[in-house]
């Protein structure tokens, strides 16, 4: 679910940027409990899937984009059963997850009982996809790609490893992401705490310089409530999303300091609840055949047409 590789040095990034080695060891450490904790994911998910019924595509092979623990799997293994499944995530311990834990003997009783076999599984970099051009009839990406700092960079990689007539399919999170944690920590400290993310037109934006066709985008805010700010947090870390931004603190949050977050996020609290809204942005869009060499030159395309012939009258 994470990304290593950026367009800049993390020198040359500013401190909203993700540091991408936190972001590795911050969910290879919540796979044992990520699955349990990642309703979120669930249910967008499940909405992601529910969208694709209105698409005509029959994929032989499908790249889940930061596949966690695998949530995704069984969904797309119902429906495209013929396809080949690659699930890909740069933290090790996910894919681990995802790939299955139970014994050999366990596995081979699955498949006599007719369940999906497991995905093919590779730990890499969604920002840099170790996939050949064309690899894929469609790139599947849920609640991934705010975790790249080259977004543009890794749509581009998306649409690369597509087939022409290809489909990518996605969901991402929008600037109104955890406002409530946001505005909790303002003023407490001149560090970050919560990552920056990328309005719902920009990415529509992206995906049309990335070279995509018919670009669709949707958003919706989802709220969660919790019984008080610190299972909020307990909550983030269960599914990895720590803060890892490069303008971290690097130490502990001071007591004083952490006690004014609490009560700041406690004043929020409607119908008894503390409330963490998510702004979640649907995308999808299509790789369609290129208009112009990578020289720029024009592609004229000439297609046979058919021939009629009139008989003479006689």
């Amino acid at each position: 679910m994470t990304a290593e590789r950026s367009a800049a040095p993390p020198s040359a990034l500013g401190p909203d940027a993700v540091d991408p080695r936190a972001v590795r060891r911050a969910f290879g450490r919540a796979a044992a409990t990520y699955a349990e904790a990642a309703v979120l994911q669930s249910e967008v998910g499940a909405r992601m899937a529910q969208r694709l019924e209105l698409v005509k595509l029959e994929p032989a092979a499908i790249l889940d984009a930061g596949c966690g623990t695998g949530g995704a799997q069984a969904a797309l293994a119902t429906r495209y059963p013929k396809a080949r499944r690659v699930a890909l995530d740069l933290a090790l311990p996910m894919l681990e997850a995802t790939r299955g834990s139970g014994s050999l003997l366990a596995r081979l009783a699955g498949a006599l009982r007719g369940a999906p076999p497991p995905p093919d599984c590779v730990c890499g970099d969604i920002g840099a996809l170790p996939f050949a051009c064309g690899a894929f009839d469609l790139v599947w990406s849920n609640l991934a790609l705010q975790w790249v700092n080259d977004l543009p960079g890794a749509l581009a990689g998306c649409r690369r490893v597509l087939k022409v007539g290809g489909l990518l399919s996605f969901t991402t999170f929008g600037p109104d992401t955890l406002k409530e944690l946001r505005a909790a920590f303002s003023g407490v400290d001149r560090h970050t705490h919560v990552s920056r993310f990328v309005d719902m037109h920009d990415v529509g934006d992206l995906l049309l310089q990335a070279g995509f066709d018919d670009p669709v985008m949707d958003m919706e805010c989802i709220t969660l409530t919790y019984a008080d700010g610190e299972a909020m947090m307990r909550d983030l870390k269960a599914i990895g999303a720590t803060n890892a931004t490069l303008g971290r603190p690097r130490g502990l949050t001071g007591r004083d300091r952490w006690r004014r977050t609490l009560a700041t996020l406690d004043a929020m609290r409607s119908d008894g609840r503390i409330p963490a809204t998510f702004e979640v942005i649907y995308g999808h869009a299509w790789k369609a055949a290129p208009t112009a060499t990578a020289e720029g030159l024009p592609i004229v395309r000439f297609e046979r047409g058919r021939h009629s012939a009139t008989r003479p009258r006689s």
